[in-house]
């Protein structure tokens, strides 16, 4: 694994490619590089440099998704923040230097089958590439070889339809999946045939849903995108020799993120590190530090969708609006304790209650991606694999494209969604699929979705996937971007300006003061002197973390946001504006419709 790291770093110094107009610089040479299978896998190290750092991929998660509140709000929905002018992401280095391989790899002098298997590695990182530009900017350019700056056409070509774009992206992936030879990868950091198939499923399913949601009325329907994203799915499932990382349900979520080396029974690729190589990301500076990041906590209603282990769900729970954060953790999906600190969680022997003085300003603090070891609390130390692609998604993945074309099982639900939550401790309604929607959930999150199945599925994607980086994309895929707006309501209080045992433990934790006086009464109650305090406020422009009335009594703790600060989200944000300087170099690219004329995101 180290040596693979070492590898990875060494080749994004190697080889450069600064514009359009530059042929990738290589120290070993373009006949050196073509001429052995060892030139073609040491020039092929510099396609990972496109995959995201792990501190980047923890800034996916903090500030555009639905489950989160934080200290701040992303500019892309923050009203008035967001235009053509500060839009970005409109690069094409990546792009440059795997065409210039791909287009010499052709005529490389070594086998057929080895020059296959490094064409398919270059196509699937195309593929990459052209997924994360089309989920952007919609249109894009389909460039297949490396430009020339006398190429005056190509350089000035207007966008491509989404059509001709995503359809050479499967063509890419559907060569990736035939020719890459690698199947097993023990270090997890290495893109294999099953990775191939496994990004050929999220392709799909994303491309299948958007087409789906949003009417696209284009020559491939969204029906086939559907098929083809089960079908690479189950190839994975019947195939591949993936499962489900399983033991103890209070701790086998978990174990496939606080690890160095990643659980390879179900990651298929992750994002490695090393602290031996120096190679750390920030999980638990992001997570646990009231100043680093944003302090993200997750919402009450997003904790609401987790099941009682029984498998029904926790809002069928009778009083369950006005339940204690003890009260709420006792007898849920067993991945609510591996995803948030609840009462019972230690960090180096001590009791780890949510830290409400500085970071929980909801109450619901994040752990899953977090070591329990304090050491990176205050700096990038976190050694443990961050996955990218694993068995679990496959499964969703599977489930979700099915129960998309109407065909899913019990069969399907049971090696699926059934699967999932049994190794989260649940019980019941493992074997059949749904044929009750769940009123609550439905109406706070997708009143237009009817079929209990769809809802069961995303409810479960939303859970098992958090943190991971699908969550916005989700949204959008599904015409939910209204999601990203949700109040940010927290736990629940039954009284404020009083210690609080939050535990139940018999030892208060926390008080929630309103004044100077009234802490300093509260501390003078039993037990009051060694709790944790936050100000609270009944205002709601208040800056401080407000209190909204509960339905019988008590509060909820809350994170709403200023005036200025007003959270949007309109139907031309479903794609990014083309950068405004795009256009002026190039005026055959048009603007995204909603952005034209450096409009702003204003809620339209």
């Amino acid at each position: 694994m180290k040596k693979i790291i070492f590898l990875l770093i060494g080749a994004g110094l190697m080889f450069t490619a600064c514009n359009l107009s530059e042929e990738p610089i290589a120290q070993l040479g373009k006949e050196a590089i073509f001429s052995s299978e060892s030139g073609l896998a040491t020039y092929s190290w510099s396609f990972y440099n496109a995959i995201p750092s792990g501190s980047d991929q923890h800034a996916i998660e903090q500030t555009l998704v639905d489950y989160l509140g934080g200290t701040s709000i992303n500019a892309f929905l923050r009203k008035g923040a967001y235009n053509s002018e500060n839009s970005s992401g409109w690069s094409w280095t990546t792009l440059r230097n795997v065409n210039w391989f791909i287009q010499n790899c052709e005529n490389a002098t070594v086998d057929q089958a080895v020059k296959n298997n490094y064409l398919g590695l270059a196509r699937f990182f195309r593929a990459y590439f052209y997924y994360g530009m089309v989920r952007r900017f919609g249109d894009v350019p389909w460039i297949d070889h490396a430009l020339d700056v006398d190429e005056t056409e190509a350089l000035m070509a207007p966008r491509d339809s989404r059509e001709v774009v995503m359809e050479n992206v499967w063509k890419d992936l559907e060569f990736a999946e035939q020719n890459i030879t690698r199947t097993k990868d023990n270090t997890c950091s290495l893109v294999t045939k099953w990775v191939a198939y496994a990004f050929a499923s999220r392709v799909a399913l994303f491309e299948g849903t958007y087409r789906k949601y949003h009417n696209l009325n284009l020559t491939t329907s969204a029906q086939t995108w559907l098929e083809r994203s089960a079908t690479a799915a189950k190839y994975v499932m019947d195939n591949s020799g993936y499962k489900l990382h399983t033991g103890n349900a209070k701790t086998a979520y978990r174990d496939l993120f606080v690890n160095t080396e990643p659980k390879t029974d179900e990651i298929m690729m992750a994002i490695i590190s090393s602290n031996e190589l120096s190679v750390l990301h920030n999980a638990n500076w992001i997570w646990t530090s009231a100043t680093y990041g944003t302090a993200a906590n997750f919402i009450r209603p997003f904790i609401c969708t987790f099941l009682q282990a029984d498998g029904t769900p926790y809002t069928d729970r009778d009083g369950w609006e006005t339940e204690t954060f003890f009260e709420e953790c006792q007898n849920r999906d067993a991945r609510l304790a591996q995803i948030i600190r609840t009462p019972g969680y230690t960090r180096e022997g001590k009791k780890a209650l949510p830290e409400y003085k500085a970071y929980a300003r909801l109450g619901y603090q994040p752990i899953k991606l977090c070591v329990d070891e304090t050491y990176g609390d205050e700096k990038s130390l976190n050694t443990n694999a961050l996955s990218l692609f694993r068995y679990g998604e496959i499964l969703l993945n599977y489930a979700e494209a099915k129960a998309e074309l109407g065909t899913l099982s019990d069969a399907d639900w049971a090696a699926t969604i059934g699967a999932l939550r049994a190794r989260a401790g649940i019980t019941g309604g493992l074997t059949a699929k749904p044929t009750k929607v769940d009123q609550w959930f439905q109406s706070t999150y997708y009143p237009g979705v009817t079929d209990p199945s769809i809802l069961e599925v995303r409810r479960e994607r939303a859970i098992e996937l958090c943190l991971e980086g699908f969550r916005f994309d989700d949204l959008r895929r599904w015409n939910a971007g209204n999601l990203l707006t949700m109040s940010y309501t927290g736990i629940y209080v039954p009284v404020i300006d009083e210690p609080l045992d939050m535990d139940n433990d018999g030892v208060p934790d926390v008080i929630f003061y309103t004044s100077d006086e009234s802490r300093k009464a509260a501390q003078a109650m039993p037990g009051g002197k060694d709790c944790q305090v936050r100000l609270v406020s009944a205002d709601p422009t208040s800056p401080n973390v407000q209190i909204h009335p509960a339905p019988g009594g008590g509060y909820y703790l809350a994170w709403d946001t200023q005036e200025d600060n007003v959270r949007v989200f309109g139907n031309k944000q479903y794609l990014y504006p083309i950068p405004a300087i795009v256009m002026v170099k190039n005026p055959n690219i048009t603007q995204n419709p909603g952005w034209e004329n450096n409009a702003s995101n204003d809620g339209n």
